[in-house]
């Protein structure tokens, strides 16, 4: 699958500092106290390895070697109080930092969600959902994961280390030399490896992403697939991605296994090393037992540490590769944003102004110097073929994207000039889509609002007709609407969503071929809905049958990103054009032609498709 530009990486060699400082400003910062705890306790922890190798000398000298009784019950409490303060320090320190981890990587994700929510349109075109939720879920959860081993590492490994290496430089610092010969020997290779840990694992997080991205459209289009007998082939996609991602993964697994397979050697040639210049020393009478045995026992205790520090590194690798994402993603600047200075929103019912305003995608003009007015509480309609720019006006009015030319304003001030919540509170937008959350209807239309009575909320009901299924459901409003509210029909959404209109109550209202999916039936109960709901209000409506618009108080008709006419539907039809053409095509002798977009029907021969001459330039736009 080709990726995103959300998922080019930086190079494998980021700077781990730079990703270290990050994290530390934004998140580990706040639980400094904590930290100072937990690290108080790895200290405790660490030196305890180092007290039990240095008891170790007494215990061969005195105990074994010259029988001393008095010796053995103070070498045998002090070695069972190691134990019992490394025990708690343990408990202790373990608990502190997981609380940490899960809280830092809680704080990242909420972040995370409210800088994406905050993204312009762009953005989450560029980034499809599967990638967003792997970044949220599975990124921040690795770097839960990872963070309590490597402050752990970081903390109690390395306090150990030094301790232990302590007590062998005390014990004899030319041992201690020959314990660390094998080490220079590692720098290299074990830099390499870590890079290719850091590869393997940014191509397993994109691989994951990917396999997210698939689901997420395997699921929410089960329908389409099982409709075309897609599911084998879906099935070889997904399995298809399952392997590379397990390869990458296995790839990531063998690199964080060889840095501590590669300190284990380190560790045998140092041990022979001390062994074959030590052991003369002991033969010779220079060492005693009970030195020899308190450094074995440091040097043997301080390779356990040595390797779980280098998994430690592996595991950053891992982590790292999961932080840029995430660095990358909170980076990313949001475009739309209220202004420094807003001005006030206007006041009453406000009249739409479009001047000139000209939108491009890319190469691809959208809107070009399209110019109209929708009166103050009037219904104004805009009409055009598929790809004129009607649904980009909703998006400019909503602040969903800004024109590169030209003003859009509601009620004298400029949308850009307001902040984005009053703006946003003065319009209420229903589309064909009905989009409902997975929770309870009564939810899905007070959207956390806790001000509203019963008697406000049955107002509502009524006059968006949702009291005349919601007696019929188990459990009334607090009935589940399921993913995408597919619990409920096509008609149930649409009043859900129009109630949900209604209780916000705002002067603005954007209607987007709100009935288009329905069928007549439930058409004829929503469209009695909407004109309750646009009562009083400025109505923008995008309608593609025109026996919804009708009684509009104007209708724009829309052309290329152009205002090519407007006026009453008498009006346009008086006067020809492409609104004519149009409806004409849709109705003969007052009855609607199936699928008028496509064809008509020859009235002397039914079985033969004919193309009227007078439409063909406007069926050429309309397809």
């Amino acid at each position: 699958m080709t990726q995103t530009s959300a998922d080019t990486a930086p190079a494998p060699n980021a700077n781990s500092a730079v990703l270290l400082a990050w994290l530390w400003r934004g998140y580990l910062r706040r639980h400094i106290g904590l930290l100072l705890v937990a690290l108080f306790f790895m200290t405790l922890e660490g030196s305890m390895l180092g007290a039990l190798s240095y008891i170790m000398q007494p215990m061969f000298d005195l105990v074994f070697t010259k029988g001393e009784t008095d010796a053995l019950w103070w070498v045998g409490l002090a070695i069972m109080g190691i134990f019992a303060l490394r025990a708690v320090s343990g408990v202790v320190q373990r608990v502190v930092l997981t609380r940490i981890a899960q809280k830092s990587a809680a704080d990242l994700r909420i972040d995370l969600l409210d800088h994406m929510m905050q993204q312009d349109g762009a953005f989450h075109q560029a980034h499809p959902p599967g990638h967003l939720i792997q970044r949220v879920q599975t990124d921040v959860t690795a770097i839960g994961q990872v963070w309590k081993a490597l402050l752990t590492g970081a903390g109690r490994d390395f306090i150990s280390l030094l301790v232990l290496f302590g007590v062998a430089l005390s014990v004899d610092p030319i041992w201690a030399l020959l314990a660390c010969v094998g080490i220079p020997i590692l720098v290299l290779p074990a830099a390499l490896v870590q890079r290719f840990v850091r590869t393997q694992a940014r191509d397993a997080r994109d691989l994951g992403a990917s396999l997210a991205t698939r689901l997420d459209e395997v699921f929410h289009g089960i329908v389409a697939v099982k409709l075309n007998a897609l599911e084998d082939y879906q099935s070889r996609k997904f399995r298809d991605l399952s392997g590379r991602f397990v390869d990458s993964q296995v790839r990531a697994a063998f690199g964080s296994a060889v840095i501590p397979g590669m300190i284990d050697i380190m560790a045998g040639i140092g041990f022979l090393g001390v062994l074959l210049y030590g052991g003369s020393e002991i033969i010779s009478g220079e060492k005693t037992v009970g030195q020899f045995m308190t450094f074995f026992t440091a040097i043997g205790l301080a390779f356990d540490p040595m390797r779980k520090l280098g998994q430690v590194a592996g595991l950053w690798q891992v982590a790292a590769a999961a932080i840029e994402r995430l660095k990358e993603l909170m980076e990313t600047p949001i475009r739309l944003t209220s202004p420094a200075h807003p001005v006030p929103a206007a006041t009453g019912t406000p009249e739409i102004v479009l001047e000139d305003v000209t939108l491009s995608y890319g190469d691809t003009t959208v809107l070009n110097k399209l110019s109209f007015t929708a009166a103050a509480g009037k219904t104004t309609a805009l009409v055009g073929a598929s790809g004129a720019g009607k649904s980009t006006v909703f998006n400019l009015l909503t602040r969903l994207v800004d024109p590169q030319e030209g003003k859009v304003r509601l009620g004298g001030p400029a949308v850009n000039e307001m902040a984005l919540n009053d703006l946003r509170s003065m319009c209420s937008v229903v589309t064909q889509e009905a989009l409902l959350f997975d929770d309870t209807i009564r939810e899905n239309i007070l959207l956390g609002r806790e001000d509203v009575n019963d008697a406000r909320l049955q107002e509502v009901l009524n006059a968006a007709h949702v009291s005349d299924f919601i007696s019929k459901l188990p459990d009334g409003l607090d009935t589940q609407v399921g993913p995408r509210g597919s619990a409920l029909s096509g008609g149930q959404r649409q009043r859900v969503v129009i109630a949900r209109a209604l209780l916000r109550d705002t002067p603005v209202l954007l209607l987007d071929e709100a009935t288009s999916a329905l069928d007549a039936q439930s058409e004829k109960v929503v469209q009695q809905a909407l004109e309750q709901l646009s009562q009083g209000r400025t109505t923008l409506v995008i309608a593609h049958r025109l026996s919804t618009i009708r009684e509009a108080d104007k209708i724009v008709v829309m052309d290329r990103g152009q205002a090519v006419d407007e006026g009453t539907h008498d009006e346009l039809l008086a006067r020809g054009g492409l609104y004519a053409d149009l409806y004409r095509l849709q109705f003969k002798d007052g009855k609607t032609v199936v699928d008028a977009r496509l064809d008509t029907t020859d009235p002397e021969d039914p079985q033969r498709t004919t193309f009227r001459p007078g439409i063909l330039r406007w069926l050429t736009f309309w397809r």
